[in-house]
């Protein structure tokens, strides 16, 4: 049974530096003790309701287990991403030497006002763009905020859409990361539908399609990332779908018709996701790719060949080593003169990241926005954050782009600190999850997977994957073992850290 924390815990039961789950009035509830200071938030994290007693304690701040999500403890403010919302806050009364936690706090966290009412423009409403216009409001910037979308749709959990959304366990209403209203409430003009022409750096404005001129005083460049093409014949074909936006996301949910056949093209994270989906609404489905085992370049050969025979236990058939010479209307042709049965094709080869108004406007740009480790270009008052950008990373400051959701969410929140003044190095180990089945992978770090060490068992879905560079661990992939995934998230932060410290004191 769990702990009645209405009933009262004596406190030398709560670990000093740890937590304790349990429940006050039937609601789940994470105690948690840093010297005589005893804190009580709610037990599960706002984003997937992943169990934070599962997580770790850093300071006065918990992370989620799932997917790294951090939550202050005495306010209950999300503090990183992905969590968008805060954690209730419950009362915590001491009676001699017992806690009790009966009711919540109903305190809200009142932030400062900071910044100069200055009007922040972000082009771009991805995770990057989201999270950039929510922090500036949740610490307290009083000036205007207009986030700009090219998409229809409101804001979106991008995440879902090769996962649980496609696959048919999520229902449409999750998907969008808040309501229309709340865009109202936070005083944030969205602007749905918009194309962004030009920008005028020494203006300091841009131009919308239609003619309107918007001037900015800060401006966060989130333009993301689109599809890379196949240029062959039939690629253009109406039955071929890629994977990169919500109604991209709804147009192959409305293709899946069960017993229908899928090729997907492409065995990477989003071609392999996408399979897992299409399995999951009983299709057809061959997986087609150039290399020798699915995802052996990002995370090595033996994860590579156990999610192979992950996918292939689900019935998924690969025709590997192999590149599609054309699409027909219902067959995919390859290389090799085989032909696979196609009633639509998914085409999943990477992405090109979205740098055309920056090079229009004589920003830096190298296989993306160059930025330094504050997330600035080298246009004034001009910052990039998410997959369009290239930024220095850990001690050899080598420059890398990633298109990690986490990653972008988390330096739109860096973005939005260095607009409020608070001169923030972007300095989070990368992290993403990718979901094959009832298998969730998750990865912290960054490494080519050059040496690779193998703890526990990938068959028995119980292991930990060391990359290392140099001899020095470089990126850790867990199945299984959360707690391992975020006690390596947290020493990388702590190397990136120590590393930048010694840049600035040299």
């Amino acid at each position: 049974m769990p702990t009645d924390f209405a009933a009262g815990i004596a406190l030398s039961e709560i670990p000093d530096g740890g937590m304790i789950a349990g429940t006050s009035n039937g609601e789940a509830v994470l105690v948690s003790r840093r010297g005589d200071e005893v804190f009580a938030v709610a037990g599960t994290c706002t984003h997937y309701a992943g169990p934070l007693a599962e997580g770790i304690v850093v300071g006065d701040t918990v992370r989620c287990p799932w997917h790294h999500a951090c939550f202050d403890l005495r306010t209950g403010d999300a503090l990183r991403a992905p969590a968008m919302r805060p954690l209730d806050v419950w009362k915590v009364e001491r009676e001699g030497d017992k806690v009790f936690v009966r009711e919540k706090s109903g305190a809200t966290h009142v932030p400062a006002r900071r910044g100069d009412g200055a009007s922040v423009v972000i082009i771009g409403a991805g995770a990057a763009g989201i999270f950039a216009a929510q922090t500036l409001r949740q610490e307290g910037h009083s000036g205007r905020i207009i986030l700009i979308s090219r998409e229809n749709s409101l804001p979106y959990d991008k995440p879902n859409l090769s996962k649980d959304y496609l696959a048919g366990h999520a229902p449409e209403e999750w998907i969008p990361l808040q309501p229309a209203e709340w865009y109202e409430e936070q005083r944030i003009e969205l602007r749905l539908g918009a194309d962004v022409e030009s920008i005028d750096t020494g203006a300091k404005s841009i131009a919308l399609r239609g003619g309107e001129q918007l001037s900015y005083v800060k401006l966060v460049l989130a333009t993301g990332a689109s599809p890379r093409r196949l240029d062959i014949p039939g690629a253009n074909s109406p039955h071929v779908h890629y994977l990169r936006t919500f109604d991209d996301s709804k147009g192959l949910i409305e293709a899946a018709k069960p017993g229908a056949h899928v090729v997907v093209i492409g065995a990477g994270f989003i071609g392999l996701e996408v399979a897992a989906s299409m399995r999951a609404r009983e299709l057809d489905v061959t997986v087609v790719g150039p290399e020798q085992r699915p995802l052996e370049m990002v995370l090595g050969r033996e994860v590579g060949d156990f999610i192979r025979s992950l996918h292939e236990s689900k019935g998924v058939r690969f025709r590997l080593g192999r590149k599609p010479a054309s699409i027909e209307s219902n067959a995919v042709v390859l290389d090799d003169g085989e032909r696979l049965p196609a009633d639509f094709v998914v085409i999943g080869v990477g992405v090109v990241p979205s740098t055309e108004l920056a090079e229009r406007a004589g920003i830096a740009v190298d296989r993306g926005i160059l930025v330094d480790d504050h997330l600035r270009t080298n246009a004034r008052d001009v910052y990039a954050a998410g997959d369009v950008a290239r930024w220095p990373y850990g001690k050899s400051s080598e420059r890398i782009r990633i298109e990690h959701w986490v990653v972008a969410a988390r330096q739109g929140q860096t973005v939005a600190h260095n607009i409020l003044g608070r001169d923030e190095r972007f300095a989070a180990a990368p992290f993403f999850w990718s979901a094959h089945y009832d298998v969730v992978i998750s990865y912290v770090g960054y490494a080519r997977p050059e040496q690779v060490e193998v703890q526990g068992s990938l068959e028995n879905r119980d292991a930990t994957v060391l990359y290392k560079q140099n001899g020095r661990l470089a990126a850790v992939a867990t199945i299984f073992r959360d707690r391992e995934s975020l006690e390596a998230e947290l020493a990388m932060e702590r190397e990136l850290s120590r590393h930048e410290h010694e840049a600035h004191d040299t």
